[in-house]
């Protein structure tokens, strides 16, 4: 089946983002100007691949070069910038059958790594889908190597008291019986996403884990995205910053990228289970279709996580290149 895949030419710059919006892959990172972002801040190349059939789009692909110490490497998304997810998107292929839907992907998928092999020859790659990204068998049979995650959606698409009885007892007991006037959880501006980030940044050197994501980086993303939005939701004590969460938006769900880490400041309120529902309420509200909780592979969170009865979603991280590539991959924060 032929596919030809390109660089996006400036025509196809144009219409980039309403194909993300089209696709049933596409998130916020996707995005031209999402891209552009992480980019700048990642000090990687952007490579936006784009793929046809006659004169109907196929499949989006950002790939990021990076070089270090004169060694190409190729990502997507860009490691250190703890970007959920990115990858390959597909369109126009869910009105195939079956056997046309899996050669097109495949199709797309082949001369987009054929690209990269002859236009940058990596010695090592690794991409994250997105959990919509079901089938990763096109990018294995092109070197990679596959390994399944996890992460939980909480379905909005119910009314507020059936989702809350969803909820385990303590987290309905969190949200029912804290008095609303102990507290104020807003979506504000930058500053707010500046104190979600200190927070954030405090809990991980206290752990002793690196932590490179930068509040110009999380700024620009708020300022410049358009198709999605960062919101950062802040919960206060009497005027007083507690806790916060930064929720990427995207189409119909809303995810909960950065924040909801453990508050030090001695509060007795279920913080997070409070900033959470906040969440949900407000995708209720706007009429979103789910809250991604980012994530579902670390057994102490998600303890806290599948209290709000969520449902399970796999994804996939794919890495190439030899064992030596791999070893020195694996130095990198953020990478696996």
């Amino acid at each position: 089946m032929s596919v030809e895949v390109r660089l996006a030419t400036d025509d196809d710059r144009e219409r980039w983002n309403r194909y993300v919006e089209r696709s049933p892959q596409g998130r916020l990172w996707h995005e031209l100007e999402a891209l552009a972002v992480q980019a700048d801040y990642a000090g990687a190349t952007l490579h936006p691949l784009i793929g046809f059939k006659g004169q109907e789009p196929v499949g989006l692909f950002p790939v990021f070069e990076v070089d270090k110490r004169f060694v190409t490497t190729v990502f997507s998304p860009p490691p250190h910038l703890r970007v959920p997810y990115l990858g390959p998107v597909f369109l126009n292929v869910e009105k195939l059958k079956q056997r046309k839907r899996e050669r097109r992907r495949l199709a797309f998928v082949d001369d987009c790594m054929e690209w990269v092999r002859s236009e940058l020859n990596p010695k090592y790659g690794h991409v994250r889908t997105t959990a919509g990204f079901a089938d990763a068998r096109p990018l294995e049979w092109n070197e990679y190597d596959a390994s399944p995650e996890y992460t939980y959606v909480v379905d909005l698409t119910r009314d507020r008291e059936e989702l809350l009885l969803s909820f385990s007892s303590d987290a309905r007991s969190n949200v029912r019986n804290t008095d609303e006037d102990a507290f104020e959880v807003t979506v504000g501006g930058p500053e707010d996403i500046e104190l979600i980030m200190a927070q954030v940044r405090n809990r991980y050197e206290s752990q002793g884990i690196d932590f490179r994501v930068t509040d110009e980086f999380v700024l620009d993303l708020h300022e410049r995205v358009t198709g999605g939005a960062i919101r950062p939701y802040t919960l206060r004590v009497d005027g007083e910053f507690v806790g916060g969460i930064l929720a990427a938006e995207y189409g119909d769900t809303t995810g909960r990228w950065l924040g909801g880490v453990r508050s030090d400041t001695g509060v007795d309120l279920p913080t997070n289970d409070l900033l959470d529902w906040a969440i949900m309420e407000d995708g209720l509200e706007r009429g979103l279709a789910g809250y991604d909780l980012v994530g579902a592979d670390n057994r102490r969170i998600n303890r806290y996580k599948a209290k709000f009865n969520p449902e399970l979603r796999t994804y996939y991280s794919l890495e190439y290149g030899s064992w030596g590539m791999r070893q020195a991959a694996s130095l990198y924060d953020s990478v696996k």
